[in-house]
């Protein structure tokens, strides 16, 4: 791209970043031993994390293991021929993005697998990165007066954050990455723990007589890496005012690294006899 002499001079807000579950069932009522079909590796892993007993198959998988046909090479024709199978009963729902579920012209009950859950404890679902997200890329010495018509500042924080934080990691990794960034008001933060009972998070934005320290916008940044099985999660959770994010960025990604790299690797002994200590988490999954 800098080749051929075009920049990226803005980014729009991702509006519908989330996952859809495709299925008359929400993931808690899905019967033992369902069939759900997704193509993405992060969300076959948070879906085996939020519910123990279905089986989570890439299609891929699914049309080798019953000896039929691989599925279609793009995206929507895919989606069209997993709702095939669902409504056959070979298959109890399937995940699909948005934009896909509405190419694909899919008209069945979905259910939208969001990050933050109506009750706390309850599964969540950090988007793929990227998803949704919008970027504007013009020539070089573009006008700015033009580009700040058509760009948002929500949009290029989560492009800023995208970009610094996951934006060296390969191809493998970053499917392993779930990854939310966005603008949040001190109200909505406040209401928020309250609801929760969190008071790390009230504190953030609260002096300790209750009083809101400050109404600046806010950005929250969460990031996570769950294990194949879904058993274990190595997550970080940042709020941090919006004139300080790019700082608090950098930092979080020296942070991020660090966390990776203590819980992969292996424990070490206290003494030779003990027993060897493997690693809480394998990133070569």
């Amino acid at each position: 791209m800098l080749q051929a002499g075009l920049e990226i001079v803005g980014a729009r807000t991702p509006q519908r970043p989330y996952s859809l579950l495709v299925s008359d069932n929400k993931l808690q009522y899905q019967p033992k031993s369902a069939i759900i079909l997704c193509g993405h590796k992060l969300v076959r892993r948070q879906l085996r994390r939020a519910r123990r007993g279905i089986r989570v198959l890439d299609p891929v998988a699914f049309s080798s293991i019953a000896g039929m046909d691989p599925p279609p090479g793009d995206p929507i024709s895919t989606a069209r021929w997993m709702e095939g199978l669902r409504e056959s009963g070979e298959i109890d729902g399937f995940v699909a993005q948005r934009e896909i579920y509405d190419a694909a012209g899919l008209v069945s009950r979905r259910h939208s697998l969001l990050p933050d859950p109506p009750s706390a404890g309850e599964p969540h679902f950090l988007p793929i990165p990227y998803s949704d997200l919008v970027v504007l890329i013009a020539r070089r010495m573009f006008p700015v007066s033009i580009s700040e018509q058509i760009s948002e500042k929500e949009g290029e924080t989560c492009w800023w954050v995208h970009d610094n934080l996951i934006g060296s990691l390969d191809k493998e990794m970053l499917d392993k990455t779930g990854i939310l960034v966005r603008h949040r008001q001190v109200r909505s933060l406040i209401k928020q723990a309250e609801d929760n009972r969190d008071l790390v998070l009230e504190q953030v934005c609260q002096d300790p007589d209750g009083k809101v320290i400050e109404d600046e916008v806010h950005v929250e940044m969460r990031i996570e890496y769950v294990s194949k099985d879904g058993k274990k999660t190595v997550g970080l959770h940042r709020v941090i005012r919006h004139s300080d994010f790019e700082r608090a960025t950098i930092a979080s990604l020296r942070d991020w690294e660090t966390l990776l790299k203590e819980t992969s690797r292996d424990v070490p002994k206290d003494f030779h006899t003990d027993p060897d200590a493997p690693s809480f988490i394998s990133l070569d999954d």
